[in-house]
């Protein structure tokens, strides 16, 4: 990360491998559009046109319905409408987050976040067209917020990092693969209650972060195929960086003056580039610590793999 949070939020989109902050931000861009979009046009008397707005967005329970709104299997996720709604989900993500960015870095947080996003979604589908229970509210029933994506990120970071411990306020410290069991036990026990749709969700998302980190320690990342959309619209919307030439002055020792020479033009250059490549750390070594913390946690790295890990993510 690069500063304090609100500045890593004001710059979540000038920076690459910060998906956290750029997650938060959606979230709570989004959630003030809708806001002030409610505001206005429940003013203005469109009250009934905001909320069939926004329910194009909403996950539906129906079948027939998602066919016509496909695209509410995601945005779903990016939506809040109360501020306590998405208060607890932001801070739940922005605690738990800074865990899987550590250990498992940008990337993984991001696939995470949407693979539980819509292992939850699925999840909630499933339930609700099969069990009797809710068979009287499949038509009217929709669904928003980013719940089981946080609950993906929360379990992920307690399965990755059980005995890591969070200081809570009158209990005091509190290893996270306690708080995520409790909210596991929670969401259950309220999945027949009035939100009965998102405890559900939060079950599937929860299900997708053990099952994701179980399969990262095996080697096989579930995450690839979002990885591989997420890199292509990167791409697609980065701009190309101008080619900047590099130049070092040397000093003249006979008349104390110095003169400009372009780093190709210099013999010793090659020698130096090839000892910097070797000095620096490969993608490879990199990618062998990621395991390591994914499978022993970040604990188990000696001195100089953590120092390692440290000078790659500068770059």
């Amino acid at each position: 990360m690069y500063g304090n949070f609100w500045e890593n939020l004001k710059n979540a989109f000038r920076h690459r491998d910060n998906s956290l902050y750029k997650l938060i931000a959606i979230n709570l861009i989004l959630w003030a559009v809708f806001i002030v979009l409610n505001v206005l046009m429940t003013i203005g008397g469109f009250g009934e046109v905001y909320a069939e707005l926004i329910s194009y967005f909403m996950l539906p329970a129906s079948l027939s319905r998602l066919l016509t709104q496909p695209w509410s299997l995601f945005t779903y996720m990016f939506l809040h409408e109360g501020l306590f709604h998405i208060l607890f989900n932001m801070l739940f993500l922005y605690w738990f987050g800074q865990l899987i960015h550590q250990f498992l870095g940008s990337r993984k947080l991001t696939n995470l976040y949407v693979l539980g996003g819509l292992a939850g979604g699925l999840f909630y589908l499933l339930m609700y067209n099969l069990a009797p229970y809710f068979s009287s509210s499949v038509d009217s029933s929709l669904m928003l917020g980013a719940s089981a994506g946080v609950f993906a990120i929360v379990v992920g970071a307690a399965t990755l990092s059980p005995n890591t411990t969070f200081f809570l306020l009158l209990l005091g410290p509190v290893k996270i693969k306690y708080i995520a069991i409790f909210y596991v036990v929670l969401s259950f026990v309220n999945s027949a209650g009035a939100n009965a749709g998102g405890e559900l969700a939060h079950l599937g998302g929860a299900l997708l972060g053990y099952l994701y980190i179980i399969q990262l320690r095996r080697g096989v990342d579930l995450g690839i195929p979002v990885q591989k959309v997420g890199i292509f619209f990167e791409n697609l919307i980065q701009k190309r960086a101008p080619k900047v030439k590099v130049s070092y002055r040397k000093s003249k020792a006979s008349t104390g003056t110095f003169s400009t020479f372009s780093k190709s033009a210099d013999p010793s250059s090659k020698e130096r580039s090839a000892r910097t490549s070797a000095e620096e750390t490969s993608q490879e070594e990199i990618d062998r610590i990621l395991d390591k913390i994914a499978e022993k946690g970040y604990e188990s790295l000696s001195k100089e793999e953590k120092r390692k890990l440290f000078e790659f993510s500068k770059k």
